[in-house]
């Protein structure tokens, strides 16, 4: 799924390591109590990135380091990164459950140390999704993730794993 070009928003790791956020962070305490997706996106990183919510536009993707996502079981944290209007994640690695949980939502992750490593704050990007490539538009250089397998991708344009089943009226095969 190809996207336009977009800005990267680097977040930053106080919590845990150097390179880790963790997930139960990303989205303030006062914010977990939100039923509303919008409310929760206003809280989105306000803690390491007090600028984010205000700056993030549609179709924006956030670069993070090693185990992002680590430390919670909840969904809130991918919710509100897909409520800002991020339409990507791209990190070194990803905490297993915080990936899980991103997939269910609709929201794409890709795993591309390379490009974490070589992008900066406000790089203009593409990223397929489908191919597993993010390229500097500014460079040229294209990073490789692992493409996101066809099952994965129809569950990111239904918008997650409950609207696809809904969509489908019956379980994935």
């Amino acid at each position: 799924m190809e996207r336009n070009k977009i800005s990267t928003w680097l977040i930053p790791s106080p919590c845990v390591s150097p390179q880790t956020i963790a997930a139960v962070r990303a989205v303030a305490a006062r914010g977990l109590r939100a039923r509303v997706v919008t409310h929760l996106a206003r809280h989105c990183l306000c803690e390491h990135r007090p600028d984010f919510t205000a700056g993030v536009a549609l179709g924006d993707v956030s670069v993070a380091g090693r185990n992002f996502g680590c430390g919670s079981s909840r969904e809130h944290a991918p919710v509100a990164l897909k409520a800002t209007g991020l339409t990507a994640v791209v990190a070194s690695t990803f905490a297993r459950i915080f990936y899980r949980s991103a997939v269910n939502l609709g929201l794409p992750v890709l795993v591309c140390p390379e490009a974490v490593a070589a992008l900066g704050e406000g790089s203009e990007v593409t990223v397929d999704t489908g191919a597993g490539t993010i390229t500097d538009c500014n460079s040229g250089a294209v990073y490789h993730a692992e493409p996101l397998p066809e099952f994965v991708q129809r569950i990111v344009a239904a918008g997650g794993i409950v609207p696809l089943v809904r969509e489908q009226g019956r379980p994935l095969s």
